[in-house]
């Protein structure tokens, strides 16, 4: 179809300009032609019109990804996706109408002429693994991450763009049944899209690390390959390490960027909650020879790679929503004052069932200070003094729960308000599980006066377990009838 002139009407929307033409489509900035005094249509913010391309040299995989985008759109939702306003169908003049969403993409991040500092990477990777990981827990894989389909608000959130390659485990896979070969953009697509498996999560994360690792480098990791052997070298092969490349990057971001660049899709972040929680919390990675390398891998172990991929068979993926409920981030509430050997004791123990049952989740281990107990003549020194104490203590409490595999970090957040705090923290790290001492008072009370597990239980986001105390010595066996006490209410960094 042939380019459409501002001004011209389609459907009840007026062209304004074309702001983007692509190999697959033109997309246009449009409004509704009986203008905003219409109420009735009027959506309230600005719209653009995606046209797919449908001239005698454009592929069938136009007309297949614009069915695609049509279908998955309609049940997208969330701030991290253009709004879904109307479309046109394949008889008349096929197109979609959404939300324009004022910002910057990724792409312009990598055509200005300074690459971004190292806290603006970490700043747009975790947005863009938020933005993310909303989508996996909608079903949806996007399997098309490249700069150019990723936006930046001027809030700092990312929005996902381009839909048309996109597989939702709860609607038909059209591109699957009908194309018979891989898609996607050669430069960030993940190995095992290449021997046609789709709807992975872990796949999105692969196209994440590209970006980064272009963030950082300002090269492609494995370059731009247009031949099948080209791509199938990801299947076995590293890139170079970005810190032989740019030797000032700090070790836990490569290690960031490697993991999600890792072949096996089982290597990689569990989930994108993960990646975003590492990119905003780099002080708490663990860094392992991958992230401290500036050689690169060695023949050896990339021709035992190749082995296995020659005969690597991806199974197909379970639903994502299912795939990243088995790897969560839990979250235990930690108190650190007037607090009993028994509640800390029941905490653990919590925490350990919750674990166990899922390997490959994230412990957050947290407690809430005033901000009255950083206060001193010398904040800074203070300030620092008391967090490295709680920390202390925070990783005292956890040692004894013993649980490899499982990533744990430590928090200290400052607040007089503990359970809006703790809120939080939850929802901007995507946490899905709370574990937190239930209130000691009664029941009548706490129909007066809204506790902390109260607060949160009905504030929070996710699943919150309140763990009543039970005291350690009753659970070791010891005789009901001994004269045995509830320890002293303690600090948590006191000696216990």
């Amino acid at each position: 179809m042939k380019l459409l002139e501002p001004g011209a009407e389609l459907d009840g929307f007026t062209i304004d300009e074309c702001v983007h033409s692509g190999g697959m489509a033109h997309i246009y900035r449009v409004h509704y032609t009986q203008g905003t005094s219409d109420g009735a249509k009027d959506p309230g913010f600005p719209l653009a019109m995606k046209v797919p391309r449908m001239t005698a040299g454009d592929g069938a995989e136009n007309i297949v990804s614009f069915e695609v985008e049509h279908q998955i759109m309609q049940v997208l939702s969330g701030p991290h996706v253009p709004r879904f306003v109307a479309a046109g169908d394949l008889e008349n003049v096929p197109y979609l109408v959404m939300e324009y969403v004022h910002g910057k993409t990724l792409q312009d991040w990598l055509d200005a002429p300074e690459r971004p500092s190292v806290e603006q990477v970490a700043s747009l990777g975790g947005a863009v693994a938020q933005a993310v990981h909303s989508l996996h827990q909608q079903n949806t894989v996007h399997l098309d991450l490249k700069p150019a389909n990723v936006l930046m608000r001027d809030d700092g959130s990312a929005v996902l763009l381009d839909f048309g390659l996109s597989c939702n485990a709860l609607y038909p896979d059209l591109l699957a049944e009908q194309l018979r070969k891989a898609v996607g953009s050669p430069a960030w697509i993940s190995p095992e899209q290449i021997v046609g498996v789709r709807g992975d999560p872990r796949s999105d994360i692969f196209a994440v690390g590209v970006m980064l690792y272009q963030l950082v480098t300002g090269r492609l990791p494995f370059g731009a390959p247009q031949t099948d052997s080209g791509l199938r070298q990801r299947l076995w092969a590293d890139p170079t390490p970005p810190r032989r490349l740019q030797p000032e990057l700090p070790e836990w971001l490569q290690e960031v960027i490697l993991r999600c660049l890792e072949p096996e899709a089982a290597n990689r972040y569990p989930s994108a909650a993960h990646l975003a929680f590492d990119l905003r919390h780099p002080e708490q990675i663990t860094v392992t020879e991958r992230g401290r390398n500036i050689i690169g891998t060695g023949f050896r172990t990339h021709f035992k790679r190749w082995l296995k991929a020659t005969g690597m068979h991806y199974q197909p993926s379970p639903l994502p929503t299912r795939q990243i409920e088995e790897v969560p981030i839990v979250m235990v509430a930690i108190p650190h004052k007037d607090v009993l050997d028994a509640t800390l004791y029941s905490l653990r123990q919590a925490v350990a069932r919750s674990l166990g049952t899922r390997p490959g989740a994230r412990l957050a281990c947290v407690t809430v200070i005033s901000p009255s107990q950083t206060s001193s003549t010398d904040h800074a020194t203070s300030e620092t003094s008391v967090h490295r104490r709680y920390l202390a203590s925070l990783r005292q409490w956890a040692q004894p729960l013993d649980m490899p595999g499982h990533q744990t970090s430590y928090h200290v957040l400052e607040s007089g308000d503990v359970a809006q705090a703790l809120v939080n923290y939850a929802v901007g790290n995507e946490v899905s599980v709370i574990v937190m001492g239930a209130a000691t008072h009664g029941l009548k009370t706490q129909r007066f006066v809204a506790t902390v597990p109260i607060k949160v239980a009905m504030e929070a986001p996710c699943t919150v377990i309140l763990v009543k105390q039970v005291l350690p010595f009753e659970l070791l066996g010891k005789p009901a009838k001994e004269d045995t006490k509830p320890t002293q209410s303690q600090d948590l960094d006191a000696p216990h």
